[in-house]
């Protein structure tokens, strides 16, 4: 029975973590997106995170999209850097037309930084990206 149970795999969306100039405090901020850069929109995504090691954990967060267009991006959530030296996890649900698409998105400790960063789909900027 189990092996009868289809889950479909999450191709072209991803979570990235940009770091950004806050043009309202004059600072510089890490930003949570996801991208869609599928050709069809997705709708009611869901997204929990949460940071964890072995000694700390977070809070939960939660957001919700009634939808994604095609080809475009959404903030999730600012990020303080001192959860960089966290594993943070993105979990993904989301429809596409009648079927249920979920992911979860792992950052490891200590993998968010400057020297990270690369070209990411769709966006302008740079950033840490997770397929």
């Amino acid at each position: 029975m189990k092996k009868d149970i289809q889950i479909p795999k999450v191709v072209g969306v991803y979570v990235a973590i940009v770091n950004e100039y806050n043009e309202i405090y004059k600072t510089q901020d890490w930003n949570a997106y996801i991208i869609n850069d599928k050709n069809v929109d997705i709708d009611m995504v869901i997204i929990v995170t949460s940071g964890y090691s072995e000694e700390k954990m977070t809070s939960t967060f939660r957001k919700k999209l009634d939808r994604l267009p095609k080809k475009s991006y959404a903030k999730i959530e600012l990020m303080q850097e001192k959860l960089f030296a966290l594993n943070n996890t993105f979990k993904v649900s989301f429809f596409e037309g009648n079927t249920m698409f979920d992911k979860t998105y792992l950052f490891r400790k200590n993998t968010i930084n400057l020297k990270a960063l690369q070209p990411l789909p769709l966006m302008p900027v740079k950033g840490v990206l997770v397929k």
